[in-house]
């Protein structure tokens, strides 16, 4: 798992090439990637693939202050995450 954080001021786009760099070049290629980039009132998810060609999805975009209230979305997704990482 790789996280990008970023300034509030930064979009979530001026964070996926840089991100999508540290996922390239994880030690282990032969496992499916994650990542997160956080501007700290937004999230969004990336998932790479590393077959050929190279493949990568997003997520849509989760916010702190929706009034959907993301954030039990994201704590489902971070538990996910670690079950994943424990398997």
């Amino acid at each position: 798992m790789i996280i990008e954080s970023k300034k509030a001021s930064f979009s979530i786009e001026q964070g996926l090439a840089q991100i999508l760099a540290y996922m390239l070049v994880s030690p282990h290629s032969d496992k499916i990637c994650f990542g997160m980039i956080v501007t700290g009132s937004e999230f969004i998810f990336v998932k790479l693939v590393k077959a050929n060609p190279l493949c990568y999805a997003l997520s849509k975009g989760f916010l702190m202050r929706n009034p959907g209230n993301d954030l039990y979305d994201l704590l489902r997704i971070f538990k996910h995450l670690t079950q994943l990482t424990s398997a």
